[in-house]
C-alpha cells in the first residue's frame, strides 16, 4: 500500500490513539521521523512524499509495536539525555528528564576541582558519566552495573560521545568489585527504588518492558539505597560526596537513614513537578 508522509501519520496516529496512546498524533510523527531518518521540519516540508514499500511497512510495524505498549525509546533505540543523545537497548532503563539534575549537582559540587574523578553506579545507558565527562574533558570515571548487556550499552554511547579513553566499566553489584579503587571526587547513583508491592501498578511501558532489576529494590524499595549509604563512605575521599535519585515519597524515611556521623545532608532537591528527588550528601572528615 501506498502512503504519504501526512497519511502515513494519520493512520497511525488512529492506531496509536485506539490503543489508548496519548498524544498519538506526535508519536506517530515520531515513528515517521525515525523511518526516514528525517527531522520533524521535513516531514512538514514533504508531507506529500510517498514512503516506498520498504518505509512504510517498517513503519507500520513500529505503530504495531508502540500500540503493544512497547517504548518508543526501544523501538527507536535513542533518547536524548542531558543535550546528548543515547542509543538504548531493553538491557538498560531509559534516562528520566528528572535523572538530569544529577548531572547538574554533579557538575555544580566539583566545578573548581581539576581533574575529579567520580563513580556512577548502575550506570546503565551511562548517562549520567557520559554526560558528565563530555562536560569536563579533565575528568575520569569507573561506571559500575551488575549487567553485563547494560555495560556493552554504556561503552557504545561512551565510544560515540568521544570518551571512551576516560571511562572505566566494571560488572559489579554496586560497589562489590570496587576494593583497592582510588577515593572518588563523588559518587553518584540512580538506584532501584521501587518497592515490590508497586510492581504491578507500574504502567504497562514499564513493567512490561524495562529491565525489573533496575527499578525494585525489596519490600520498601530501599534495600540498594541502604547497601549505598553503608558502603559509599570508604570510596570517597575526605569531603567527597554522594547524589542520588530518590522516588516519591521517601524523602523523610531516606533521613533518617543517612548517619549524620558519617554525612552531611546538603541537600535534597526537587524536580520540576516539586517531587523531592536528588539526595546530596558529604563525608565528613572521619576515619570510616
Amino acid at each position: 500500500m501506498t502512503l504519504s508522509i501526512q497519511e502515513a501519520i494519520q493512520q497511525g496516529s488512529d492506531e496509536l490513539l485506539r490503543a489508548g496512546i496519548e498524544d498519538s498524533r506526535r508519536e506517530a510523527a515520531s515513528l515517521v521521523s525515525y523511518v526516514l531518518g528525517k527531522d520533524r521540519v521535513y516531514l512538514v516540508a514533504h508531507s506529500n512524499d510517498l514512503l516506498n514499500e520498504e518505509q512504510a511497512n517498517i513503519f507500520q510495524s513500529c505503530v504495531a509495536r508502540r500500540a503493544a505498549g512497547e517504548p518508543p525509546q526501544y523501538i527507536t533505540g535513542h533518547q536524548e539525555f542531558y543535550k546528548l543523545d543515547f542509543e538504548l537497548t531493553p538491557d538498560v532503563l531509559i534516562p528520566r528528564p528528572e535523572t538530569e539534575a544529577i548531572v547538574e549537582v554533579v557538575l555544580d559540587l566539583l566545578k573548581h576541582e581539576h581533574a575529579p574523578l567520580i563513580a556512577d553506579v548502575g550506570t546503565g545507558s551511562g548517562c549520567i558519566a557520559i554526560s558528565f565527562l563530555k562536560e569536563r574533558p579533565d575528568a575520569r570515571a569507573v561506571a559500575t552495573d551488575i549487567s553485563v548487556n547494560a555495560l556493552a550499552v554504556t561503552a557504545q554511547n561512551a565510544d560515540r560521545h568521544g570518551v571512551g579513553n576516560r571511562l572505566q566499566l566494571v560488572e559489579s553489584d554496586l560497589l562489590a568489585k570496587l576494593q583497592g579503587q582510588q577515593q572518588f571526587s563523588l559518587i553518584a547513583s540512580n538506584p532501584p527504588y521501587i518497592p515490590e508491592s508497586d510492581w504491578a501498578s507500574l504502567p504497562r511501558e514499564v513493567r512490561e518492558y524495562e529491565p525489573r532489576h533496575a527499578l525494585i529494590s525489596g519490600l520498601d524499595g530501599l534495600n540498594d539505597i541502604r547497601r549505598l549509604l553503608e558502603d559509599t563512605p570508604c570510596f570517597l575521599r575526605d569531603g567527597g560526596y554522594f547524589v542520588f535519585e530518590i522516588g516519591f515519597g521517601q524523602e523523610g524515611y531516606i533521613k533518617t537513614l543517612i548517619d549524620p556521623r558519617v554525612w552531611r545532608l546538603l541537600e535534597v532537591r526537587s524536580d520540576l513537578q516539586g517531587i523531592p528527588r536528588t539526595v546530596v550528601l558529604q563525608r565528613k572528615n572521619i576515619p570510616v
